[in-house]
């Protein structure tokens, strides 16, 4: 006797659409409003200014990474969300506040350091962490994306 479902998942072609449809869903209802708010907040924070302030104030600190001071806003952003970071980073690339080396140097950080807000009540919750551990669990991640940007800034 023949089961549907399990036709449907022996068919190669079957199950690559409904995997890129379940990509789609994802790219079009999670990543891209998230890249398109940060987009957005970082045009607003060129017009109205603050991005010249904040770079003035973290560009003796960004400047260890060989970065320029604007380039914080991309790892706050980070911390809260992969894809906001990423949208940043590339609002910044598109006004040239930064090159593509800046975002060379700034992508593994992106990556290590990303999206942690998000997921430590997430998985630190449910993996029943101590809340003790959950500070020294961020400044780890956070310590490994500034060692990467430094390991960056000299491959690059």
């Amino acid at each position: 006797m023949s089961n549907k479902t399990n036709d449907v998942n022996n068919n190669p072609f079957d199950v690559f659409v409904i995997g890129a449809r379940k990509g789609f869903t994802v790219a079009t209802q999670n990543l891209l409003p998230n890249v398109l708010m940060a987009y957005t907040i970082s045009q607003i924070l060129n017009l109205l200014g603050v991005m010249k302030f904040v770079g003035s104030i973290f560009g003796p600190a960004m400047g260890i990474f060989g970065l320029p001071g604007e380039a914080i806003t991309v790892l706050l952003t980070a911390w809260l969300s992969s894809s906001a970071g990423t949208g940043i980073a590339v609002s910044l690339l598109s006004s040239g506040q930064i090159n593509g080396t800046h975002a060379t140097i700034l992508i593994p950080a992106i990556f290590l350091m990303g999206s942690q807000l998000q997921y430590m009540g997430r998985l630190l919750g449910v993996a029943d962490v101590p809340k003790k551990y959950w500070p020294l669990l961020m400044l780890t991640s956070i310590l490994n994306a500034c060692a990467a940007m430094l390991v960056m800034r000299f491959f690059v």
